[in-house]
């Protein structure tokens, strides 16, 4: 190949640069992608870099470092006293394939498991507006004091909370544990609690430290996706058990393949709002005793109650430590924070906090240590009773629209607790299509066939948020959504 000819192919590949980018590194990428192209085939010889240079107007020093780069690489090759040629290693190698998206219909080059978790993906870009179920309203939250106390932290002084840290911030388990103490009954020790980045990393740790693939998990149904998503692709095999006015309803037969865990909302299942009846509750730590399970408690909403039933935990019930508490912060500060927390059986707690360590690292410290002070200084508990107020009031509004607009065309479930409320259908409708044709509309929503993991069990309705949504807002954003539902009906 002629000088001139490959000076002309590097101008070409040299215009597909950003030209944001350095000369050096735009002259290294468009030689590099001239070879790995086959553009410039193996053993051709490169013009020296006086010539280059000159053509190009560019520095020597420019071309010198380039070539060096691709020799280092292997893209080049020198000869001693003949000049700089275009490798073997390139043509070596395998044949450029035609590029082809990764992620389609067929979900070619993925795992069976990374398959299955784009399948059954349930996630929504849209995180607000009326009416996203689970979303705080964050506009709300006093960030000021925050970002004084993240500042407090990050100072130069703080330098050891930017380390790696296992065991967690040790304030903020103390904190954690009187916290529980005053609000759930809970007496634990703060070495029991774990911090973990998410309710989905506690799911993921307790999957992975106390079950093996295969082993059977019951999860309540309808229930949290999410949490079904984690837990299958951990490998397990999950099995849905039906909800009853009562809570989570096993029928003795069940019991005879007794699952691994359990992952139960009691305290306010989610999306139903059912609270967990104690007979049924004591029932069920009866039978995981002596079947051997364990259950994970999912206490994600507690702080906001609206009325004066206080609910016993499970952890605070168990008197033979077969449960496993988790609880967020995500609901009651803002979903960014991503930090949650666990309360283990004594027994368990060395192995988890190895098992978080390898798995996961600790870290985060810095918030850890504001929140430790944003709780020990009263800001948590004062941010709680605000917002349960706001929230109660926008409740009411919603229910209010919604029965205005609907009358008995729809039932509700739930509102003890939370950020939404659950409205069945009482005729037959595809919840779906009035979910898509609600948000053509500008109004978000979750159907309630979509938590459903047995399609036998499915029942039609809709999942609506009021947590973020300004009380101006509500009865307009509920008319939409009700013109939609009574041309469906």
């Amino acid at each position: 190949m002629e000088p001139h000819l490959i000076i002309e192919l590097v101008m070409q590949y040299l215009d597909r640069q950003p030209e944001s980018d350095k000369l050096r590194i735009r002259l290294y990428m468009a030689l590099r992608q001239a070879i790995l192209d086959r553009t410039l085939p193996q053993g051709v010889k490169l013009p020296p870099t006086r010539m280059l240079a000159a053509d190009l107007a560019i520095g020597r020093n420019t071309v010198v470092r380039a070539y060096e780069q691709l020799l280092v690489e292997g893209y080049l090759e020198g000869r001693v006293g003949d000049g700089t040629y275009v490798s073997d290693v390139v043509d070596a190698a395998s044949k450029p394939a035609t590029p082809r998206r990764l992620i389609g219909t067929r979900r070619e080059g993925l795992s069976r498991r990374g398959t299955g978790i784009v399948n059954s993906a349930a996630s929504s870009v849209i995180q607000n507006g009326a009416f996203m179920p689970g979303v705080p309203d964050v506009e709300q939250f006093p960030f000021g004091l925050w970002r004084r106390l993240l500042a407090k932290y990050l100072h130069a002084g703080q330098a050891r909370l930017l380390h790696y840290s296992h065991l967690g911030y040790g304030p903020l388990k103390v904190a954690l544990a009187g916290y529980l103490r005053v609000t759930r009954m809970m007496v634990v020790d703060p070495k029991q609690i774990v911090v973990v980045n998410g309710s989905h990393q506690a799911l993921d740790l307790c999957a992975r430290m106390l079950a093996d693939p295969g082993d059977r998990v019951w999860i309540e149904d309808p229930g949290y996706w999410g949490a079904r998503n984690v837990l299958s692709a951990a490998g397990l095999a999950i099995r849905p058990v039906p909800l009853d006015a009562k809570g989570l309803a096993p029928i003795p037969e069940d019991w005879t393949e007794p699952p691994r865990l359990v992952f139960t909302s009691p305290s306010s299942q989610y999306p139903t709002g059912i609270v967990m009846t104690l007979d049924r509750r004591l029932e069920l730590l009866e039978r995981a005793f002596e079947c051997g399970s364990w259950i994970i408690e999912d206490d994600y909403d507690n702080e906001l109650r609206y009325d004066d039933r206080a609910v016993a935990s499970l952890f605070g019930l168990c008197r033979r430590q077969r449960v496993i508490y988790m609880g967020t912060l995500s609901k009651v500060m803002f979903p960014g924070i991503r930090l949650a927390y666990m309360v283990l059986p004594e027994d368990l707690v060395d192995a988890f906090v190895i098992g978080n360590s390898e798995l996961y690292r600790g870290g985060r410290m810095t918030e850890q240590a504001a929140l430790a002070e944003f709780i020990d200084d009263g800001h948590f508990t004062a941010h709680i009773k605000r917002m349960r107020g706001i929230y109660q009031e926008r409740r009411d509004i919603l229910r209010n629209a919604m029965e205005s607009c609907l009358g008995d065309a729809v039932s509700v479930s739930g509102g003890h607790a939370g950020l939404q409320l659950l409205y069945r259908f009482n005729a037959p409708v595809d919840d779906a299509q009035i979910a898509a044709q609600a948000l053509a509309e500008g109004v978000v929503s979750r159907p309630l066939s979509m938590y459903y993991a047995d399609g036998r069990n499915v029942r039609h309705g809709l999942n609506l948020g009021f947590a973020a949504v300004p009380e101006r807002q509500i009865p307009p954003a509920v008319a939409t959504l009700a013109g939609v539902i009574e041309r469906a009906l």
